[in-house]
């Protein structure tokens, strides 16, 4: 069979690694798929023209309601959505968007949520249709480069000491965008620093929103102990990730994040962000700490507490 599969592909994003993961395990499958940035086509009439010059697609598939799925409205193959999170968390806040989702949701074949929570959320804003809704959980699979160099990562990404071993690094890994909320602990995460120099805050992902990044840069730049990395390949990223103190998320929505998943795979401890998708994954004081706000967190730092796999303690003190 040979599908043609949509996404936004914005360059090292979660988004565009699960589409990659996907596509691969497709292909594993004996199939066919050809994945395309969602960004390419300004209408459904474009997919239309694509699929009518390429008669032997059998199927679609999207990633998102409103960015991809909206877009195979008008083809006559029969299609599938999975969906992405912003799109149930979001979008369905903007009626205009949430009516648009509806009639896709109504004509796909199926629906994929990777959580309970997103299942339940679909079926509250959008027109219930619980027997096309699947649950699958994301998979992930994590990498690791060997001429991965540590102090050399540290020191391009403007962390200065002579104390690398000792360091506690907090890397918080997103792309720039709002979504993400990237400055949501920077405050407290400075104050961390200037108690205990040892405590710093990395932030690493690619420059999606150029207004948002530029903020970033600009606070970044006059706040102690953050500091924002270029970004790196995905076996990069991941040994970064597994030499780090814990992984950070901000996210103000989550359908499932790749980037957790991946520091529970490599071992390395969380500290979430406290919103459904991402409390859906971690286990609190177990495999992370799900926190409310930068105040809350702030405050449970200063007891130890045990986490990840590895049974690593994390305290600021």
């Amino acid at each position: 069979m040979k599908l043609l599969f949509l996404a936004c592909l914005n360059p090292k994003t979660g988004n565009h690694t699960t589409a990659e993961r996907i596509r691969s395990y497709i292909e594993s499958a004996g199939h066919t798929c050809e994945l395309r940035d969602a960004r390419e086509f300004q209408s459904p009439a474009d997919v239309v023209n694509l699929v009518s010059e390429h008669p032997k697609f059998e199927a679609a598939l999207a990633i998102h309601l409103f960015k991809a799925g909206r877009l195979l409205m008008d083809i006559e193959i029969p299609f599938g959505v999975i969906f992405g999170g912003t799109d149930i968390n979001e979008d369905v806040k903007v009626e205009q968007k949430r009516v648009v989702m509806e009639q896709v949701l109504l004509k796909a074949r199926f629906a994929v949520a990777f959580t309970d929570k997103l299942k339940e959320e679909a079926e509250l804003f959008l027109v219930s249709q619980s027997s096309k809704i699947y649950i699958q959980p994301q998979g992930i699979q994590t990498d690791v480069t060997e001429k991965f160099c540590w102090t050399e990562f540290l020191r391009s990404s403007g962390v200065r000491t002579e104390h690398v071993d000792e360091l506690r690094v907090f890397l918080l890994v997103c792309g720039l965008r709002r979504v993400k909320d990237p400055l949501y602990l920077v405050e407290v995460f400075s104050k961390w620093h200037c108690e205990n120099l040892l405590n710093v805050l990395v932030i690493i992902g690619p420059k999606i929103d150029p207004v948002l990044s530029a903020e970033v840069e600009t606070v970044v730049k006059r706040t102690a102990g953050v500091f924002l990395a270029q970004e790196r390949c995905q076996q990069e990223l991941h040994a970064a990730m597994k030499r780090c103190f814990a992984v950070v998320n901000s996210s103000i929505s989550e359908g499932m994040s790749a980037a957790i998943l991946e520091a529970i795979d490599l071992g390395v401890p969380v500290l979430a962000r406290n919103i459904p998708g991402n409390a859906a994954v971690v286990q609190h004081e177990v495999t992370g700490l799900l926190y409310s706000s930068p105040q809350v967190l702030g405050l449970e730092s200063k007891e130890v507490h045990p986490l990840g796999r590895e049974q690593r303690y994390y305290t600021t003190a």
